[in-house]
């Protein structure tokens, strides 16, 4: 942990300041052993607010071995007694599970379909339409992960921590401040000059501020779900119109952490057309991560949304400066924009799906809004807010 004490201690109150706990919740905490220091220091925030916690750790090491050791067929198996905890918890936070997230690239994909199939039921409680379970994902530095994004430990440390700890009343200022620019939108149309050009139908749709809050008021909206750092505007497009290019510069695979570059893509009518797909580095793996989760959504939901654009997002964390192909931050930094396909219920969407993959464009994009009154109006130019 190389993280300081007062630091620590601020994101852990960031952390259960996000999740608005109320006196009795039953809280699942979960992460990696590189963050039990932060996972306890959680707990006793929560306990704090009169919820009570309970903690689950796991290592590296023990993934790797499961990975290597244990038979598809019994990583299928339903864990039951981890459907149980999150049918009796109030909330779920998870932190950073690994700690050098490379290693998962080396993972056979047959084994994490098999544990993605198993994990269904639990997917299901998180997003069921009247009692889902609220949620909250952060992320968390490591010297691992910064070698392998190629930045220095203090550069992921500083984005993580620094925009982890961006107060809600600030990220909510700017994002109203955003927001006023998509009032009555219907249409929206972004480009730059690295391939990106498509409109999105986002008219009579939630209009989403990521202040780092679960407010009464997105639980009540069924948006029960953050993730931290926060700080993005967001909606949910109509999902079967839409059409055009976007371009990635970077990502990673949702499965197996593989990293992906020069990302091309293209939809019509909504969907994404995989037969189209490019990339310059393991287009592959993500074109098998989209049709295994299609096939397992075929399985279980109509209609099936797998390809189907599911988010609209500008990032606006003021202290996040730069992308290095960690979503969590990536989208939140200003000037960019991302789009998601796959599952979009817990934010206004239609979609359900056992996936939600956000891409996110290259610095300096340009949008345009189209109003209901007919007018167009640019909002943002080369990654400036006009």
């Amino acid at each position: 942990m190389t993280v300081s004490r007062n630091s620590l201690i601020a994101c852990a109150k960031n952390i259960v300041k996000t999740s608005n706990l109320s006196r009795g919740d039953a809280v699942v905490i979960r992460g990696g052993a590189h963050t039990l220091q932060l996972l306890e220091r959680i707990a006793l925030e929560v306990y704090k607010v009169g919820a009570i916690p309970m903690i689950t750790v796991t290592s590296d090491k023990y993934i790797k071995e499961v990975y290597d050791k244990i038979p598809a067929s019994t990583l299928a198996v339903i864990p039951k007694h981890f459907v149980g905890a999150v049918k009796e918890c109030d909330m779920i936070i998870g932190v950073e599970e690994l700690d050098d997230r490379s290693i998962a690239a080396r993972f056979p994909r047959e084994k994490l379909q098999a544990r993605q199939k198993s994990l269904m039921p639990i997917r299901d409680l998180m997003s069921h339409p009247t009692k889902a379970k609220k949620w909250l994902y952060a992320g968390w530095p490591t010297r691992a992960a910064a070698r392998s994004y190629g930045i220095s430990y203090g550069e992921l440390e500083d984005a993580i921590i620094r925009g982890m700890t961006v107060p809600p009343e600030t990220l909510m200022r700017i994002g109203k401040q955003m927001n006023r620019k998509f009032k009555d939108a219907a249409w929206v149309h972004v480009w730059d000059n690295k391939g990106t050009d498509f409109r999105v139908d986002i008219k009579g749709k939630m209009h989403n501020i990521d202040d780092g809050i679960i407010s009464k008021e997105d639980y009540d909206a069924n948006d029960r779900g953050a993730n931290l750092p926060a700080g993005e505007l967001f909606f949910a497009p109509r999902e079967t119109v839409g059409d055009g290019t976007f371009f990635c510069p970077i990502t990673k695979d949702r499965d197996s952490e593989k990293i992906i570059t020069d990302v091309h893509l293209e939809f019509r009518s909504g969907r994404l057309l995989l037969d189209k797909v490019t990339a310059s580095r393991n287009v592959d793996a993500l074109i098998s991560s989209f049709k295994e989760c299609e096939a397992l959504d075929r399985a279980k939901y109509h209609p099936v949304r797998t390809t189907n654009i599911a988010e609209l997002g500008i990032g606006f964390n003021p202290r996040i400066k730069r992308a290095f192909r960690y979503i969590l931050t990536d989208e939140k930094v200003r000037g960019t924009v991302h789009i998601a396909f796959g599952g979009n219920k817990g934010f206004g969407g239609r979609s359900q799906s056992t996936i939600h993959w956000d891409f996110v464009s290259a610095p300096g994009a340009n949008i345009e809004v189209e109003r209901t009154d007919g007018k167009t109006v640019q909002v943002m130019r080369s990654g400036k807010l006009l």
